[in-house]
């Protein structure tokens, strides 16, 4: 199953989910100009890593045709040295944010603001690594909104993700999750939003991060700033 959805979130952000089963052979063609990607693509990757890579950079490719389409086969999707995605071109205006784990890939398109977005598997080790990410506070409720095994799976790698979503907004190496990363509180939900802070060096800005489960076992979260 190729493209699952496009989402217009405001009149300046896309978000876009693809459920991945195609094999990289699959993705290939699906690029434009396939072969400049390919000096880009990591050289260790194994065929899953690649898969992911490619339906990333498809997904980004289908959200540059929805909202810049006159320019959407002239960009190519870069990374910086942390990973992070930028675009290269005529769309070099946009801020475009991507993850993926598993079977899925999310990404989100935006201009004349912020972006961050993740996507992640429900999986124990968040809660296993509250203490490393969470501030005494976060934890403490945490502790209190989960009464089951799987309620606290589900709600710890959704506090990982919704700070991870953070992270990448604030696109600033060096940034300490405990503390500078902070999570208001909410009631957690299928879906919902949670109240956030980002704390930088010289000042804070408040943001409203999204959730949701795209599908059983996944967490999705993403945030976006509106033009100033």
């Amino acid at each position: 199953m190729p493209l699952h959805s496009l989402q217009r979130l405001s009149p300046t952000a896309l978000l876009g989910l693809w459920h991945l089963s195609e094999t990289p052979a699959d993705l290939w063609p699906l690029l434009p100009r396939a072969e400049a990607y390919r000096a880009l693509l990591p050289a260790t990757a194994d065929g899953k890593r690649q898969a992911q890579w490619l339906g990333g950079r498809v997904l980004i490719h289908r959200l540059l045709a929805e909202a810049a389409p006159a320019v959407a086969a002239a960009v190519q999707v870069h990374n910086d040295p942390t990973g992070r995605p930028w675009l290269d071109g005529p769309g070099a205006e946009l801020t475009v944010s991507l993850s993926h784990s598993g079977a899925w890939v999310a990404a989100i398109l935006a201009q004349g603001g912020r972006a961050g977005i993740d996507i992640e598997e429900i999986r124990d080790k968040a809660q296993r690594l509250a203490s490393k990410f969470l501030a005494p506070a976060e934890w403490a409720a945490a502790q209190a909104a989960c009464t089951t095994a799987a309620e606290a799976s589900t709600h710890y790698t959704l506090l990982w993700s919704a700070k991870e979503t953070l992270y990448k907004l604030a696109a600033q190496r060096g940034i300490i999750f405990k503390t500078q990363l902070l999570l208001g509180e909410f009631e957690p939900r299928a879906a919902g939003h949670i109240p956030a802070t980002l704390v930088l060096s010289d000042f804070e800005t408040r943001h409203c991060i999204c959730y949701s489960q795209p599908s059983p076992g996944y967490v999705l979260t993403y945030c976006h700033e509106s033009p100033a």
